[in-house]
């Protein structure tokens, strides 16, 4: 053991290989902790779903998908796939988070970005879970439609006159489509929309916004009004902070066991007090585990591993 805090300690040197292999083996603990890990553990019945892309070795590219629980933010073991658009990874997904503990039968909702693959299995398998479209991917969708409504607006037009045109249009066609989206009620949306399609520019959007309508309002529902507006790409940026983006992971093994590491030490680590400029935490000082009910005190996620 080398104790860095010893008056007369001997040099220590570590290399990125060292410390991977240190990462690799608590990954394997990880993995065969798999099967019962989180039973028992409160689900809030309505979850997140995402992947995120990372390059491997020889230009390889994998994506790790998780499954979190909307509520509480305890991620269920994730799994490595080659893929996202087929329904096998998802199963997949599925298949290791009720091996772990999650009841597929309490489900109510899920929230993601519209994968196909994703919305092919919940229709095969899990029909009455609802599926909630992110929100914010569907305003990404939406850009360049406002775009070319705001050059249509502004045709004709030059300097100044041309972008308080562009701007006028998109402030206008923004706030229309924000009322459906973000209304408080189906018939407060359907409200929205009619005003949207009675918009001299808002046609194109009145048809794209009204074909996502209803799976961007699911979480009205009221069995399932806990569930989240967005996919939970929040987990991410905790996992590269930790984890980089798997560049260092090298084989399709390695980055799954430093995912499923990465996962047992979310739910065990506390959210810190302190906000950031960016981002507040919703319950600050508590880990995932904690707001799930399940007692943590003293014990941390090597522990949990037998490290």
């Amino acid at each position: 053991m080398w104790c860095v805090l010893e008056r007369n300690a001997p040099s220590c040197f570590l290399t990125a290989s060292t410390v991977h292999r240190w990462l690799d083996r608590a990954g394997r603990e990880a993995q065969e902790s798999i099967e019962g890990q989180l039973e028992g553990v409160p689900i809030s019945r309505q979850i997140g779903s995402d992947g995120l892309w990372a390059r491997l070795r020889a230009g390889a590219r994998r994506v790790v998908l998780l499954v979190v629980d909307s509520v509480s933010g305890v991620i269920w073991p994730p799994v490595v796939a080659a893929g996202e658009e087929g329904e096998q990874p998802w199963a997949e997904l599925f298949e290791r988070a009720a091996e772990a503990g999650l009841r597929l039968r309490a489900l109510q909702g899920v929230t993601s970005d519209g994968s196909h693959g994703l919305l092919a299995y919940l229709r095969q398998h899990l029909g009455w879970v609802h599926h909630q479209r992110c929100v914010w991917h569907l305003w990404r969708g939406l850009s360049s439609q406002l775009l070319r409504a705001g050059k249509e607006a502004a045709e004709g037009l030059t300097g100044q006159a041309a972008q308080a045109a562009r701007q006028q249009a998109r402030r206008e066609l923004t706030g229309l489509v924000h009322g459906v989206f973000d209304a408080a009620s189906y018939q407060q949306a359907e409200v929205a929309l009619t005003a949207l399609r009675a918009h001299p520019l808002g046609l194109d959007l009145w048809r794209t916004v009204r074909e996502q309508m209803n799976a961007a309002l699911i979480y009205l529902l009221p069995y399932n009004r806990r569930l989240s507006r967005v996919a939970p790409e929040w987990c991410w940026r905790d996992y590269r902070l930790r984890l980089s983006r798997g560049r260092n992971h090298a084989s399709e093994e390695r980055l799954e066991r430093a995912a499923l590491l990465w996962a047992v030490y979310h739910n065990f680590e506390a959210a810190q007090w302190r906000s950031e400029r960016k981002r507040h935490y919703r319950r600050p000082g508590q880990s995932p585990l904690a707001v799930a009910g399940v007692s943590t005190e003293g014990v941390s996620y090597l522990d949990a591993l037998g490290i």
